[in-house]
């Protein structure tokens, strides 16, 4: 059973999403991850995105350890549903409706753009599903390069045996890590002139 690792609604546990197309972040890998986000300051007060959000794990880790708001976009319908009812459950113990769920294809997403006013985002979670080709990544990191904050952090989750992602040109990556069967690729926003 998935859970809330740490913060606010640490220990809940998570709905997780039936049936085939999925796989859930592990608690280890979790863990690992924001140990290391926190380390970087990058949790309090930040806008953070997820992407193929699955049950919408990551996310809700984020809403739990401090982050200002965070949006989950999937497009299954069933997981998104477990999205709805996993982010009720945080909104209820933070006591804060600062997590929203959006069905939606994630190219789709990105390509109608920030929404008027908002603040770009911050820390954005990529987990998508094994059967997303390089190229299809590719032009999601495209997409999502210009909508991020300039200090924000990109965390790429892929099976160990898949290619680093060819980052566009306003990305770069700065770290990597693998955990068994699970590598993580960490990107920031590319120094102007580089």
């Amino acid at each position: 059973m998935s859970r809330i690792v740490a913060g606010a609604a640490g220990g809940s546990p998570l709905v997780s999403v039936p049936g085939e197309g999925t796989r859930p972040t592990t608690d280890r890998v979790k863990e690992a991850l924001f140990s290391r986000l926190e380390s970087m300051n990058m949790l309090a007060g930040t806008r953070v995105l997820d992407l193929y959000a699955g049950s919408g794990s990551l996310g809700v880790e984020s809403a739990s350890r401090g982050a200002a708001s965070v949006e989950l976009i999937e497009f299954n319908d069933k997981a998104a549903a477990v999205c709805q009812r996993n982010a009720e459950l945080a909104n209820k113990v933070i006591g804060s409706k600062i997590v929203k769920v959006q069905r939606a294809k994630v190219e789709l997403f990105l390509d109608r753009g920030v929404e008027a006013g908002a603040d770009p985002w911050g820390l954005v979670f990529m987990d998508p599903p094994y059967p997303l080709t390089e190229t299809e990544l590719s032009l999601v990191l495209e997409l999502l390069a210009p909508r991020l904050s300039p200090f924000a952090v990109v965390v790429v989750e892929r099976s160990a045996r898949t290619p680093e992602p060819a980052w566009p040109a306003g990305l770069e990556r700065f770290a990597e890590k693998k955990y068994g069967e699970t590598r993580l690729w960490f990107a920031e926003p590319a120094a102007a002139g580089d």
